[in-house]
């Protein structure tokens, strides 16, 4: 039978049908009873039974017998709205035909404008000596080797080497890398050498090894998204980011870890760990980037965010990360999980390396659609005294008394016990907080003794939380064929939080509440960037309500170590959950936050807070 799909919705209009759900459920509904009839899928029978059902998922009627009666006419014509879109295998990397870009409607796209030239800022020659051993410079900042390199005190093939050495030897404890471009590495490093020996000298990254979270496709190499059912999966083109980096100069080292399609730390070989404690994760989901990073086996690496997993991993693993502004930086040839979320940016040692980097990624291609042309203009000397500096203060106020859950009437044994370990829970989490809390207020007081006059701002009251089912819907339309085809199956996690169940709960999403968020999500985006209007850059905790705001709305964030927990730091629970996770010995951030497109401006306000506060020379002892 010949699908109709106007006569379908008429009959849903007629019987005052408003989610754009309910279709979708009946299908599933009368599909499965069909097969367990029949023993296969054939022309299911929708009846007035599983309208009620779907009803239900779909949070619309309850409709009466009559209306019942006079939809199931009209919803029997439809056998299937969704098999001819099923058929065409849509591939990940196939956007949809909408393009999300996070200007308020107000905006004059002021400082927007593409420079005709892309610049290029240049390192001066250093006039150090090279270290008597290069591995010395394991935790030396870009701007430090690219010197070296530079005067030619250093090679790039030295670095290479003495960077893949420590990669293999703390991979067994860290676990951290997928895939090692070994040979690449080795030619692209003789390359530089000789371009830089020529005269040929390309900018701050020529010579500099790096690493690509395991999302970006590199030719020749396996591209396997950190999932079980993709380790051997590959592209016959390199993405956009990592051809910007060859052109550069930088030689790529390996492909790091990320947590199975961009989810935490746990992939398809593990998980990977913290180089400061390697009993716990180190978060997610750019989570070999951040931990390799910190680790001193690379120069930097690239990241990608969508709800935490560039700031995650380098708070856990205390790296600086900058997440740019959404449109930033083409994601031709990364792994889609939300089109309107995600964002890719450079894992480092300080804000100014984050800079370096971003300068030479930005830029539209030609072939994201979502990229805008927007200018970078890293000035190092910018002076950073001038701009007008607020704090989110109520996230960085003391939270209001703990209050326990209180025994219940006839509680049993079982329901005291649960309510006991929830409460101890509750009392555990507070004091984390309450003793990194005092990191944050020294973040302050740290500004402050710049001489920043801190002005107190509040972000605008907005149900954020409920508009990342966005994301999650995005998300479950990137891997529908893992969900219809039960490969789901082979991804390493599958518990309540993980993916598998994410996507199945996703279709039940209604296209009519997606709108809906997305236009909450126009208001969120208008109310935040009228912040800054009143300020040029935010200090927030970087956890928090900002988190998801700032992700929503798609504007810029560094994340920079802000100090270390002390031996007096609260014990951890014995399951790692996450982000709350602290300990004795590790490490804690600070968060700054821009307007659209003036991520030059914060990395500047960021190098400078850098400097000043002196955690750059901050790192793990792995040995």
């Amino acid at each position: 039978m010949t699908l109709d799909r106007r006569r379908f919705l008429t009959a849903c209009s007629r019987a005052g049908i408003t989610s754009a759900l309910l279709p979708g459920v009946l299908y599933t509904l009368a599909a499965q009873a069909q097969e367990t009839a029949t023993g296969h899928q054939d022309a299911p029978k929708i009846t007035d039974q599983m309208i009620d059902q779907a009803s239900l998922l779909a949070g619309v009627g309850p409709f009466s017998d009559e209306q019942k009666k006079m939809m199931l006419n009209g919803l029997n014509d439809e056998r299937s709205s969704y098999e001819p879109i099923r058929a065409l295998k849509l591939a990940n990397s196939v956007a949809p035909a909408f393009v999300f870009h996070p200007l308020p409607a107000a905006s004059s796209g002021a400082d927007c404008g593409q420079p005709t030239v892309r610049p290029v800022t240049r390192v001066h020659a250093s006039g150090a000596a090279a270290p008597a051993n290069i591995e010395d410079l394991a935790f030396a900042t870009i701007a430090e080797i690219g010197g070296l390199l530079k005067a030619q005190k250093v090679t790039s093939l030295a670095l290479t080497q003495m960077y893949l050495e420590r990669l293999k030897r703390y991979d067994a404890k860290l676990h951290f890398v997928i895939t090692l471009t070994e040979e690449r590495a080795l030619a692209q490093a003789r390359k530089a050498d000789e371009q830089i020996a020529a005269g040929k000298y390309r900018g701050p990254l020529h010579g500099i090894p790096w690493g690509a979270k395991d999302l970006l496709a590199v030719k020749g190499y396996p591209t396997t998204w950190g999932a079980g059912g993709f380790e051997h999966q590959s592209f016959d083109e390199d993405a956009t980011v990592v051809k910007r980096l060859d052109e550069a100069g930088a030689v790529l080292l390996a492909k790091f870890t990320l947590g199975a399609l961009a989810m935490g730390d746990k992939w398809f070989g593990g998980r990977t760990r913290n180089p400061w404690n390697p009993k716990q994760g180190s978060s997610g989901s750019s989570a070999g980037s951040a931990s390799a990073v910190a680790a001193g086996c690379v120069g930097f690496a690239i990241g990608s965010e969508t709800l935490g997993s560039i700031s995650s991993p380098a708070t856990r693993c205390g790296a600086t990360g900058l997440r740019p502004t959404f449109g930033f930086v083409p994601r031709t040839g990364a792994m889609a999980l939300s089109w309107t979320m995600d964002k890719l940016g450079p894992i480092s040692r300080s804000a100014q390396d984050c800079a370096l980097v971003l300068e030479a990624i930005y830029g539209p291609d030609g072939k994201d659609a979502s990229v805008h042309p927007a200018s970078f203009a890293w000035n190092p000397a910018f002076d950073w005294k001038r701009l007008r500096v607020g704090y989110l203060k109520s996230e960085f106020d003391a939270p209001e008394p703990l209050k326990a859950d209180e025994p219940k009437g006839n509680e049993t044994e079982e329901e005291k016990n649960k309510r006991e370990r929830r409460n101890d829970e509750r009392k555990q989490r507070r004091a984390r907080s309450d003793y990194d809390r005092r990191f944050e207020l020294a973040g302050l007081d740290r500004l402050r003794a710049l001489g920043v006059d801190l002005i107190p701002i509040e972000l605008p009251k907005l149900p954020y939380g409920a508009m990342t089912a966005l994301l999650t819907a995005e998300a479950a339309a990137a891997f529908d064929d893992l969900t219809l085809s039960g490969r789901d199956k082979l991804l390493t996690e599958q518990g309540v939080q993980d993916w598998p169940n994410s996507f199945r709960i996703a279709r039940f999403y209604p296209a009519v509440e997606y709108i809906q968020a997305n236009r909450a999500r126009s208001l969120a985006i208008e109310q935040v960037s009228a912040l800054f209007e009143k300020v040029d850059i935010i200090v927030a905790p970087s956890a928090g309500t900002q988190l998801v705001a700032t992700n929503l709305t798609g504007h810029p964030a560094l994340i920079v170590p802000n100090g270390l927990r002390g031996a007096d730091a609260p014990r951890v629970p014995v399951v790692d959950e996450g982000d709350e996770v602290g300990g004795p010995g590790t490490p804690v951030s600070l968060t700054f936050l821009a307007g659209h497109y003036q991520d030059a401006r914060l990395a500047a306000f960021g190098w400078a807070y850098q400097q000043a506060a002196g955690f750059l020379n901050l790192h793990p002892r792995l040995d």
